[in-house]
This record gives structure tokens, sequence and C-alpha cells, in this order.
């Protein structure tokens, strides 16, 4: 059941992004800095967590779930170190993601060749 609740919710996720690339004029890169707004936003006021918990890496995994933990990490920054952690709570908290997600370009960058588009 959990891997069900998880392909929905991401299948959803996926399929607004997919109605606002059809329907509107935005560029996708567009769309997903807006789902990093609307997760910070959402985690903000409590709301992206319940459906975290509900979903798992459905919601965890989209952009939106790295604005929540974005939000998160400020949030728990803050809370312990005062004005300093609203600057340093969100790379914090998402520090081994991005990290992550560089190495693995680089490695994709060093195993393949760019190709020229024609």
């Amino acid at each position: 059941m959990e891997y069900l609740k998880a392909f929905v919710t991401g299948g959803l996720i996926c399929v607004i992004g997919q109605i606002l690339i059809d329907k509107t004029k935005l560029t996708p890169a567009r769309i997903l800095v807006g789902y990093v707004v609307a997760g910070v936003i959402l985690g903000a006021i409590g709301v992206y967590q319940p459906l975290m918990e509900f979903a798992g890496a459905g919601a965890s995994v989209p952009l939106s779930g790295f604005g929540s933990l974005l939000a998160k990490g400020v949030r728990e920054a803050v809370d312990k170190n005062g004005l300093l952690g609203a600057f340093t709570g969100g790379l914090e908290a998402s520090a081994a993601g991005i990290t992550a997600a560089i190495f693995a370009g680089l490695l994709a960058a060093t195993i393949f060749r760019a190709k020229d588009k024609t």
C-alpha cells in the first residue's frame, strides 16, 4: 500500500507539472522553481510534512520535497542559532542531497560525451 500511495502522490505532482507545461507559457525551469518555492511555502506552514508522512518518497523526492527540506532546515536552525540560522539552515539540511546531485552530474559528464545538436 505504501508503494501505491507514493506512486499516486508522485504521479499527481508530475501531472500538475505536465498541465503547467501544456496549458501555460511557463518554461520548464520556471515550473521547477515554482515547485521548490511551493515546497518551501507548504513546508513553512506545516502542510507538506503530513503529505510526506502519508506518501513517503512520492512527496519527498520531487522538487517540492527539496523546498520543504529547506524550510525545515531553516526553521530548526533559527530555533537553535537565531537569525544566523536563516542563512545557514537550508544548506545545512540539504547538503547531502546537493552533494549527491553534483557528484552524479560530474559522474555522468565524465562517462558520457556531449554531442552537437544537428
